[in-house]
């Protein structure tokens, strides 16, 4: 049994082939559920899933991985020859390289990004509240957290990170003279909308509204940053109020149509609109992008945007994959060990089987008046001949290479250290 991983991610595969795959995190432990089911129970399992990748961990055998790449297949509503253009596979050191590279940003579309390590938190924690997440892979994670922690303690891999929302505000700045003469409009109110609003909030725009499907939820995050809030059914009729749209929520569907953009557009005689569609699947209809006086970005197109910096960061990212190489061959040591770990109980309940038998016959010679010497030398002796046995037939073998192998082996068990032990 190894660890493997396979998925696909934003360097394999395009938005809209990111979007089949995407899980909606309140949805990853039914669907963890569901994967270990089509892995038959009998292997460990954790999904990640971002707008950037999905990805499935599991330990296995290689029967299990190709059960992994049908559910993927199917759970994107493709084929596995389909999906074959887009998935990578690793195993062994490679998977506990990736998932230590993963966790610590060094394989993300925004070198250093952070928000990963609480995305792999979250399906660890999904996986383990399904049943799923069994040694192997706990020990995988714990390591992996503890390698994305001391890359970003030890190395400046962040320091000169650009995230998405704060690239949305750069790029704004470029469109608009004054962003405190703009009105921002947010979809959503998870964690990438409130990372944007709070890039947004620094700038103090003109106003700031926020529309979002569960009315609560938005709510709380409009008085966070003395926003305002609409509902989401109003959405078409008063889109034209807005210069900037920041889009992101869990929908299947498009939230934002070519029509209903036209028709905003029209109110605004034409005046230009900024839009970021940072939701896997999209927000926002494609179409929209062919419109004049759009702008319109998805999280693909920020990822030129985002890279700036990064020739400041390669010693850091240097020093970041020697850290996890140690964590790798940390992993793999543990992993080789868990090996033995059933021979290693084995053998000590057999010890424990014979120590009992040899007290207990120790016991009735001592209660028939046996001398103390006596029974000390019998249990002694009982021990080395039950202790011995295996050993001494196998030496005994009619096969010579039997003997051999044998011979070699309880050398190095039994008279190592022979001078010391004298």
């Amino acid at each position: 049994m190894t660890v493997w991983t396979l998925g696909i991610n934003h360097e394999t595969a395009p938005l809209d082939v990111r979007g089949r795959f995407v899980v909606p995190t309140d949805q990853l432990g039914p669907r963890v559920m569901h994967l270990r089911d089509a892995l038959q129970g009998q292997a460990e399992a954790t999904l990640l899933s971002t707008c950037n990748r999905t990805e499935i961990y599991t330990a296995g055998d290689q029967a299990t991985l190709e059960r992994g790449l049908h559910w993927l297949a199917e759970a994107g509503g493709t084929s596995v020859d389909n999906l074959h253009q887009h998935v990578y596979t690793r195993h062994g050191n490679e998977a506990a390289r990736h998932a230590f590279r993963v966790a610590s940003g060094l394989d993300s579309m925004v070198l250093g990004e952070a928000q990963i390590l609480g995305q792999m938190k979250d399906a660890v924690r999904a996986a383990e509240s399904a049943g799923a997440l069994g040694t192997t892979l706990h020990q995988l994670f714990q390591r992996s957290f503890a390698v994305a922690k001391e890359v970003r303690t030890v190395t400046e891999i962040g320091a000169h990170s650009i995230s998405m929302t704060a690239a949305t505000v750069r790029l704004a700045g470029q469109l608009f003279e004054d962003l405190n003469d703009i009105n921002v409009l947010f979809v959503g109110a998870g964690e990438m909308i409130e990372l944007a609003a709070t890039h947004f909030a620094a700038k103090n725009p003109k106003k700031m509204v926020i529309a979002n499907r569960t009315a609560a939820r938005g709510e709380a995050l409009a008085r966070q940053f003395a926003a305002q809030t609409m509902p989401l059914a109003d959405l078409p009729d008063r889109l034209g109020e807005f210069d900037v749209v920041i889009s992101c929520t869990a929908s299947t569907l498009p939230l934002i149509g070519l029509g209903a953009v036209e028709r905003a557009l029209k109110r605004r005689k034409h005046k230009p609109m900024f839009m970021v569609d940072l939701a896997v699947p999209r927000d926002i209809e494609p179409d929209v992008q062919q419109l004049d006086d759009i702008y319109l970005y998805t999280v693909d197109d920020l990822a030129e945007v985002v890279q700036t910096g990064r020739e400041n960061r390669q010693a850091a990212v240097a020093q970041a994959e020697a850290i996890v190489d140690t964590g790798v061959v940390g992993f793999m040591h543990w992993l080789d060990q868990r090996v033995a770990v059933p021979a290693i109980q084995g053998v000590q309940n057999r010890a424990q089987a014979w120590r009992e038998a040899e007290v207990a016959k120790a016991k009735k010679l001592l209660a028939k008046g046996v001398a103390p010497e006596d029974v000390l030398d019998t249990l002694a002796r009982g021990l080395t001949q039950k202790m011995m046995h295996g050993a001494l037939a196998a030496l005994n073998s009619s096969d010579a290479a039997e003997r051999a192998n044998t011979l070699e082996v309880v050398q190095r068990i039994f008279l190592r250290d022979n001078d010391r032990g004298r």
